[in-house]
């Protein structure tokens, strides 16, 4: 069981990686709280945005839409690596997965299928949504897949987590697809690597 990082800790740990960060707006109290608990926390989830651009990509994950409020995730990473915080909070980013998958995320063990909608994906991961049109042949720039590495790597480390907490949309929601265009298992493999050196700056720890 992990209690949410503070919104200090959460920006100092994704500098601590060495990732290019934007405070967006008023991010450190934009978040859903009022509609269910956050936390304990036991992940993070990478997500696509269906979008392109990123003033517009970051503004949408902010404001939300008018069937679902934002914020809608708790970082956009941009194309060329820049973090973009939208939300310190419950965000409406996970949605209800499959409760076996977050048994697995928690037990640090193999993922099963996800087949079922029946538990609060909101309440217990972070969100991360990397501006892509999810078609399949949009490209995913290096510098991008460095930074989603590097953003899931930094909570698993502040958290004492392993690659395993750190898991795709697709494999905790039946029918989602995202992210689409790199398999979350490599992923893993680059962040499992990744914790095993050292942070670029010390972490905030207050």
């Amino acid at each position: 069981m992990s209690t949410p990082l503070s919104a200090d800790r959460f920006l100092g740990a994704l500098r601590a990686e060495g990732l290019a960060v934007v405070e967006h707006r008023s991010w450190r109290t934009h978040n859903r709280n009022h509609k269910g608990p956050w936390g304990p926390v036991h992940g993070v989830m990478i997500h696509h945005t269906v979008t392109s651009g990123t003033l517009g990509s970051v503004n949408l994950c902010y404001d939300g839409r008018t069937d679902l409020p934002g914020p809608l995730c708790h970082g956009v990473i941009d194309k060329d690596g820049t973090v973009y915080l939208v939300g310190h909070g419950r965000a409406n980013h996970a949605g209800k997965g499959d409760g076996g998958v977050l048994r697995a995320v928690v037990a640090e063990t193999a993922l099963p299928a996800d087949t079922r909608a029946n538990t609060d994906g909101n309440t217990h991961f972070y969100g991360f949504e990397a501006i892509n049109l999810g078609d399949g042949t949009d490209p995913w720039p290096e510098a991008q897949l460095v930074a989603i590495e590097k953003a899931a790597a930094a909570l698993c480390r502040a958290h004492g987590w392993s690659e395993r907490s750190v898991i795709g949309h697709l494999e905790w929601q039946p029918g989602k697809v995202d992210p689409r265009g790199f398999p979350m298992a490599s992923m893993r493999r680059r962040i499992k690597d990744r914790l095993i050196t050292a942070p670029s700056r010390i972490p905030v720890t207050g």
